[in-house]
């Protein structure tokens, strides 16, 4: 399976959702790769301090620009699950690898700058259908206010139901400094001590994987 992470804005939680499902992935024993094809490569940095910490389970990690797309048929013949950090704009990264992938998350902040990328991601998810009919794309809510009061999350969802080509995640991940700690400590926030962190990429996983 190939799992493509992509946006069209940048600082939306991309790389942590990436580096998050391939932890969890292991501990599950399913055998998984970060392809990293974002110029910032947070999620290789992250594969070199888990590397360095040698933690188990190994999240291996490859860096590719341009088209990525022979790198993923070739990687897809060899691991159970491919996970594409690809940039947060179009790209060819995103474009090829959008062209082979079996499923799209499009992780979003609940707010309105971020969600007017949304019409311009929904007709490129619409142009890559032309080739690869079998793509599933779903935008994810994340970074969301931890705070229940606010109703952003409420007007997110609302908003997001508008585009024809997109689902959205019953998961939302929300601002939790974890987060940060753990990508800093090349770990994902199921080997830290946060229930409520732990228990969303739990779910997020559980949502588009079957580990039973």
């Amino acid at each position: 399976m190939i799992l493509l992470i992509a946006a069209e804005k940048g600082g939306v939680g991309k790389s942590t959702i990436a580096v998050n499902l391939a932890v969890h992935l292991g501990h599950n024993g399913v055998d998984a790769v970060l392809l990293d094809s974002d110029g910032q490569a947070t999620a290789a940095r992250f594969a070199e301090r888990r590397d360095e910490a040698r933690l188990s389970p190994a999240v291996p990690c490859i860096q590719r620009n341009g088209d990525v797309a022979p790198t993923l048929r070739d990687l897809e013949r060899r691991y159970q699950v491919v996970i594409v950090d690809a940039g947060g704009r179009d790209s060819r990264e995103m474009r090829s690898a959008m062209a082979v992938a079996n499923l799209l998350l499009v992780p979003t902040r609940a707010s309105q700058a971020d969600l007017e990328t949304f019409p311009k991601i929904n007709e490129l998810i619409g142009l890559a259908r032309g080739v690869n009919h079998e793509l599933k794309a779903v935008a994810v809510l994340s970074m969301a206010p931890s705070n229940p009061v606010i109703r952003e999350v409420e007007d997110a969802r609302e908003l997001l139901a508008g585009f024809d080509q997109l689902s959205l995640a019953d998961t939302v991940i929300r601002e939790r400094k974890v987060y940060r700690d753990a990508l800093l400590a090349g770990k994902g926030v199921i080997e830290l001590d946060n229930g409520q962190a732990r228990a969303e990429i739990q779910l997020l996983t559980q949502e588009f994987f079957d580990l039973s």
